[in-house]
């Protein structure tokens, strides 16, 4: 986004405070402003350019959900985006079932953690890529196979591929043909041939589900790192270079 690559799906107006996932405390509403009280906790994904990435930021009291009581707030502030973007791949286009086989492509970074976790509470057998870096906590997410994507073919005959890294034409046909006859791909990134590609819509109402999930201890959230904001430069620049896994959260 930062970049400007992202225009054409998530358009911002300039100049723009960066951030779509937020969680916090609410110190004011405005006039009118009802459903929500000051001092509530809550998360929810800011569209738009809203500016998350601050010591403050203002959001539509409909995009908020009350927080999960049993993690940090701070760690919550990683759930929206992420979370929703896999609730939808596996539930809404992959329409994940128990005994299907799904090779989750990516499943070391922020959406593939929580991909991992609801196709396996969906009852699926869960083939998970990953590299060194970011295989123990896909593990831990219930990955029933880890392939090391840098030294291991990734194995065929799966019911459902999906892709959650930017590919190559040839690595996308390649996935593609891991497919059984009659198999479903999705793609959040680059389009796979005769797959279904989508952008992550926003939508509280699964966002309150997920909520509902980490507080049953049915769904856990993954914080690799943590830092003040006054860090968010660097970590864009670590990002960039490809030196960072899983959610980070950036607190005033």
């Amino acid at each position: 986004m930062r970049l400007g690559l992202l225009q054409d799906v998530l358009p911002v107006t300039l100049p723009c405070t960066l951030g779509v996932d937020v969680s916090g405390t609410i110190v004011s509403l405005g006039p009118g402003v009802t459903g929500r009280a000051v001092g509530d906790r809550v998360v929810g994904r800011l569209d738009g350019g809203s500016g998350a990435t601050a010591e403050y930021a203002t959001a539509p009291v409909d995009v908020l959900v009350a927080a999960p009581r049993t993690i940090p707030l701070a760690d919550a502030a990683a759930l929206p985006v992420a979370g929703l973007t896999a609730w939808q791949a596996v539930f809404e286009h992959a329409e994940v079932t128990e005994g299907r086989r799904v090779l989750v492509n990516g499943a070391g970074g922020g959406v593939g953690g929580f991909a991992v976790q609801l196709a396996k509470r969906a009852g699926a057998t869960v083939i998970a890529t990953a590299g060194p870096r970011s295989a123990a906590a896909v593990r831990a997410s219930g990955a029933d196979q880890i392939v090391d994507y840098t030294a291991e073919p990734l194995p065929g005959g799966v019911d459902i591929v999906l892709n959650l890294v930017p590919l190559a034409a040839d690595a996308a046909a390649g996935l593609v043909s891991l497919l059984r006859p009659g198999g479903t791909a999705v793609s959040v990134t680059t389009p796979l041939p005769g797959g279904a590609h989508f952008v992550a819509s926003n939508d509280p109402s699964q966002l309150a589900r997920l909520v509902s999930l980490v507080d049953a201890g049915d769904l856990t959230v993954d914080i690799a790192e943590s830092h003040p904001l006054t860090e968010l430069a660097s970590i864009h620049r670590r990002s960039e270079n490809g030196q960072t896994r899983g959610k980070i959260t950036l607190t005033p």
